[in-house]
């Protein structure tokens, strides 16, 4: 669903300012990864789901795609994935042994992540889908949202970019899958060692970055936190080869809508077109957008480089918010 309809829809459910109920601890009215039900004064739950339509020809991939795209957003607010349900829609004449394998893809990813699959719920869909429901906890005095972006942090992103374009790439047949290991790669990569590594340092905000893209998740960061974050485009980790598949036309439907809804909020002078739409790309399975202390970046970058065979980098910092000053600004 693109934001802009996103939403006109929510802004017609009860917000968090209306809700009673004193356990809520996070819900939607800030757009944050998960959300998070207070069960005792040691323990919250963190629940989300996601599903989405394949990006990969290959079956066993695309199910370990679906379940690291659903795992993050617990890892994103610092919370440990518990449990899953799995959502499965298929067309009726899909064969057997592809839902197998599909299967079996989400099932090894979940062992590798240490949550237990309790289920799911399968339908007959004209167009496959495939995702998880997931349950995790977390202390509640201990939760990263996208809110907590403090003046003066540096910003890291824990995977590079463009994922969609080459998805769309892939799609359409300019090219081959064995060309695109580095992006699936990416994608089935859990951000568990990212969240653990995290753990050690002083984080003040933390989201992942997937459909909205750098763009819109960055918007909505400095939007919480009341600042205005800055990034630099020649710093941005990147996937090979995504510019050129940008520059070629290889760009999806999302990415546009992206960049049309969440424009207004951001400065980038004399950012070439196809910059702007890598930033508006809506990632599968994304890394993380972290705000932490200037002098804990470095350090956290070289763990987290020991830690997983993915390379995130510093891309920008956080700064005061004035007046009608734009939520994002990116420099070359």
């Amino acid at each position: 669903m693109a934001p802009g309809t996103l939403a006109q829809v929510l802004c017609h459910l009860e917000g968090k300012e209306k809700n009673t109920d004193p356990n809520l601890l996070i819900g939607f009215d800030l757009m944050d990864d998960a959300g998070v039900y207070q069960m005792s004064e040691d323990l919250a739950l963190v629940q989300t789901v996601d599903f989405f339509t394949p990006i990969t020809d290959d079956p066993f991939i695309f199910g370990s795609i679906a379940a690291a795209n659903s795992l993050s957003d617990v890892y994103a607010m610092g919370g440990t994935p518990m449990t899953a349900l799995s959502i499965a829609c298929f067309p009726e004449d899909l064969s057997p042994e592809i839902l197998v394998q599909i299967l079996k893809g989400g099932e090894e990813k979940l062992k590798e992540a240490g949550v237990a699959l309790l289920g799911g719920h399968t339908v007959n869909d004209p167009e496959l889908k495939y995702g998880f429901s997931i349950t995790g906890t977390i202390h509640p005095g201990k939760i990263w949202t996208n809110g907590g972006a403090q003046e003066g942090d540096v910003l890291i992103l824990t995977k590079p970019l463009g994922t969609a374009a080459i998805a769309t790439a892939l799609k359409r047949g300019v090219v081959l899958e064995r060309d695109i290991q580095p992006a699936l790669l990416s994608m089935s990569t859990l951000n568990k060692s990212a969240m653990e590594v995290m753990k050690s340092y002083d984080i003040h905000g933390c989201t992942d970055v997937t459909g909205f893209g750098l763009l819109g998740h960055g918007i909505e960061m400095a939007k919480a936190s009341d600042k205005q974050l800055t990034l630099y485009e020649s710093a941005l980790p990147l996937l090979p080869k995504t510019i050129h598949y940008i520059q070629e036309g290889y760009v999806p439907g999302g990415s546009y809508s992206n960049l049309a809804y969440f424009q207004p909020h951001v400065s980038w002078e004399r950012l070439p077109e196809c910059k702007k739409l890598l930033l508006a790309d809506p990632q599968t399975s994304g890394g993380l957008l972290i705000s932490l202390p200037k002098e804990q970046g470095s350090a956290l970058l070289e763990e987290l480089h020991r830690k997983q065979p993915i390379r995130g980098a510093e891309i920008g910092s956080v700064g005061k918010k004035r007046g009608g000053q734009p939520y994002l600004v990116v420099l070359d």
